[in-house]
């Protein structure tokens, strides 16, 4: 391993969409050569006891830290950022809408952050919400932020900071600058790269309505005390996800269908490649 190669800790604190799959965009064919990745997860819980695994990824020595999980203001994933902080290592947090009650304690932290305002809330009442449903709401979060742009602003924030540590370990005076980002329909659809109107208006209506999804759940798991109102909210709030998925997929072959899908694979040294016709080679 190169000086060069740059050491990156993810730790999954409980679930959002973008736990699945946020790893894996530094190096979707698995050939990259200017990374190294580890991941410590706890699975579904996400209290201060099982934010203790972070030592575990910090005696791996990372150049970057990235702490994954819901609503980022909770006690758990605090300790993770802050046991990254105590070592001195720059850290960034993702997480989703409930966490903007954590963005000034952030930016004073100075740490960066990605919050996902469409990756909803799931409908978890016991009634409603068993392994088959939990898998498929979070197959249908992940194609509503794949298709729309979310996964691109992912892939190139966190590439971005990458390159920075980089030219740092190459002996290169740079500043680190870490994202503070809230990514909202808009901001997305626009990232993404659509070059058809229609396909760009399709993201954004499927990440608002993944936004949405949150209140009717919120109401669902936590307002809503009876039964008979609960169990509908949480359904209909699953119903509404699935249709944005649908909308977020339509989106992606209105841009196939014109030819004009972009790609943006990586390099083996990181860099980033483009590409928007199918059989073009991607270039830098």
């Amino acid at each position: 391993m190169t000086a060069e190669v740059v050491k990156v800790g993810f730790v999954k604190l409980g679930n959002i969409g973008a736990s699945r799959i946020v790893d894996l965009v530094l190096d979707e064919r698995a050939d990259r050569e200017d990374v190294d990745v580890r991941v410590v997860g706890t699975g579904a819980k996400l209290t201060p006891e099982h934010a203790e695994a972070t030592s575990e990824l910090l005696n791996w020595n990372p150049d970057l830290v990235v702490v994954v999980s819901p609503n980022a203001a909770l006690p758990g994933p605090k300790k993770a950022r802050e046991m990254a902080k105590e070592r001195g290592l720059p850290c960034i947090v993702i997480s989703d809408a409930p966490a903007k009650k954590a963005v000034k304690a952030l930016k004073e932290g100075g740490f960066g952050y990605i919050l996902i305002m469409g990756d909803p809330m799931i409908g978890a009442r016991r009634e409603f919400l068993d392994a088959v449903e939990m898998s498929m709401f979070n197959a249908n979060v992940l194609a509503v932020l794949t298709a729309t742009g979310v996964v691109r602003i992912l892939q190139e924030e966190l590439d971005a900071v990458i390159e920075q540590i980089k030219k740092r370990k190459a002996g290169e005076s740079v500043e680190l600058k870490l994202p503070q980002i809230e990514v909202t329909a808009e901001l997305a659809a626009e990232r993404a790269g659509f070059s058809n109107p229609y396909a760009k208006a399709k993201a954004i209506a499927a990440l608002a309505m993944a936004e949405k999804v949150a209140d009717l759940d919120v109401q669902g798991c936590f307002v809503v005390k009876e039964a008979e109102r609960y169990v509908p909210l949480v359904a209909a709030a699953h119903e509404m996800l699935e249709a944005a998925a649908k909308l977020a997929m339509e989106a992606r072959e209105i841009e196939k269908y014109g030819d004009s899908l972009l790609r943006v694979p990586h390099a083996r040294t990181g860099e980033l490649l483009r590409k928007v016709k199918l059989m073009e080679k991607p270039t830098a």
